[in-house]
């Protein structure tokens, strides 16, 4: 469905948890245009690998209403709430959503989330293999799972590239 009317608008809508394919096919059905970033993965079970559609941004459904439509979509069974900002629901550009979906479609086999909010200078705590409980500085961010650190507690100026799920924030070093 594509609307021509600059009253219509994209937003996020929270949904109830594990409802967003469900939901997504509902407002579907319904005839709203809404938009579910899904992405393919490979799960292994004792008897056998099954490429699965996860939602990409879990708890999450986008969609495009009027004001007319707003309040009937989130009145939808697997509807929470809008996305919200100082009590007003967060209109999404038209750009943002087109962005999304092409970066899906291009990087799908490569995608990864996370609310993580590392940047550079953060000091981390390696929390398993041979260097856990070293501290280690945020010095590089290589794509959305992978970190460079730099030990300065080792006496050495050591960089190493170190899986995200392998480290989590400390406090920072005086020293």
């Amino acid at each position: 469905m594509v609307h021509i009317n600059s009253s219509y608008n994209w937003y996020a809508l929270y949904t109830r948890s594990r409802y967003e394919k469900k939901l997504h096919n509902d407002l579907l059905m319904r005839g709203v245009e809404t938009y579910l970033p899904l992405k393919t993965e490979k799960r292994k079970w004792s008897d056998r690998v099954k490429v699965v559609e996860e939602p990409l941004l879990r708890g999450y459904v986008f969609v495009k209403v009027s004001n007319r439509e707003y309040f009937d979509v989130v009145n939808n069974p697997g509807a929470v709430c809008y996305v919200s900002f100082n009590g007003k629901p967060a209109a999404i550009p038209e750009k943002q959503i087109q962005d999304l979906r092409l970066f899906v479609e291009a990087y799908n086999d490569n995608l990864n989330v996370t609310k993580d909010r590392i940047v550079k200078g953060d000091v981390v705590t390696v929390k398993s293999g041979l260097l856990k409980g070293v501290q280690g500085e945020v010095i590089e961010i290589r794509g959305a799972k992978r970190i460079v650190l730099r030990f300065r507690s080792l006496g050495y100026c050591v960089h190493t590239d170190i899986s995200m799920d392998e480290i989590e924030f400390a406090k920072k070093d005086k020293s």
